[in-house]
């Protein structure tokens, strides 16, 4: 039997033509080989669930991974994103483009390769009341994820960050542990120098008092009480600090922060929006907001 050449297929043809359907096929058969290629390395969401000690539960998480990640390579910096009250993981990527703004910001080079987690936070406000919330997160979630995933585990390769209540935990999370984070950001954070206003969720979730909103825990817990003991320490961390202008009452409260901050010489950096509490807000200023916050990583 005789055994076909690879030109085989192309026998029947007259001579001039064959060279250049050779050279196309070849093309193709690269531009698949890319095209797989690409797929294979393409960022990546991954919901996981792990037992936290401090809930006595199981407590999911989401993560991304960049396009490129493995786990036996060099450690990446890590970014922590608190979500919204009675909000999920989940809406960073969904309603906040969070993939497709860190996938596109990766490709220009405009921040480093990033392990981005997301933990479920309900409506607990991240802190010890409902459950140990706060406990869990740096007893539990961190060490979770610096063991199974290849991530930085110092200073200058974590940033945290979150929007509205998820805001209000990354700023309270920064100021008690200035040494675990070099960049922070603030998306709409539901912040407040005094009690929050009648409308927040704050007083009606359960967490800032028993039966009713308790103005003494929120005091309390509020940042404000946080103020001294971070001014006090020798790490600076760099704010952003954003919101939009229809949000009235957390703009001005973002806007105070901000100025609190730049009195005292604390790097910070504002945007005030078109716009309300909204996500259409939040995926607006999410590319500078990563930009902002990632600078510190190393």
């Amino acid at each position: 039997m005789r055994r076909l050449s690879r030109t085989a297929p192309f026998a029947s043809l007259p001579e001039i033509v064959r060279p250049a359907l050779a050279s196309f096929v070849a093309l193709i058969a690269v531009a698949t080989l890319a095209v797989h290629a690409a797929s294979a390395a393409a960022s990546t969401i991954a919901s996981r669930t792990f037992h936290a000690n401090a809930l006595d539960r199981e407590w999911p998480y989401v993560v991304y991974l960049p396009t490129g990640y493995h786990a036996d390579s060099v450690r990446y910096p890590v970014l922590y994103l608190l979500h919204g009250n009675n909000g999920e993981p989940m809406d960073w990527v969904t309603q906040g483009a969070l993939q497709s703004t860190a996938d596109v910001l990766i490709a220009r080079h405009e921040i480093p390769p990033v392990v981005i987690v997301m933990p479920q936070g309900g409506t607990d406000w991240y802190v010890d009341r409902k459950e140990k919330m706060e406990t869990a997160f740096f007893s539990d979630l961190m060490p979770e994820i610096e063991s199974h995933f290849a991530v930085a585990d110092t200073r200058d390769g974590r940033a945290i960050g979150g929007v509205s209540m998820g805001g209000f935990g990354a700023l309270r999370y920064t100021l008690e542990h200035p040494d675990l984070f070099c960049g922070t950001l603030l998306l709409s954070p539901a912040i407040y120098s005094g009690d929050p206003p009648p409308a927040s969720s704050a007083r009606r979730v359960g967490v800032f008092g028993e039966q009713k909103f308790d103005s003494h825990i929120w005091r309390t817990l509020n940042y404000p009480t946080l103020w001294s003991g971070y001014f006090g320490r020798p790490w600076r961390v760099p704010f952003f600090i954003a919101s939009g202008d229809d949000d009235l009452v957390i703009q001005a409260e973002s806007s105070l922060l901000y100025t609190r901050l730049r009195e005292a010489g604390n790097p910070a950096a504002l945007r005030i929006v078109d716009g309300g509490h909204v996500w259409p807000v939040w995926r607006e200023l999410l590319p500078a907001a990563l930009k902002y916050t990632l600078a510190c990583v190393r």
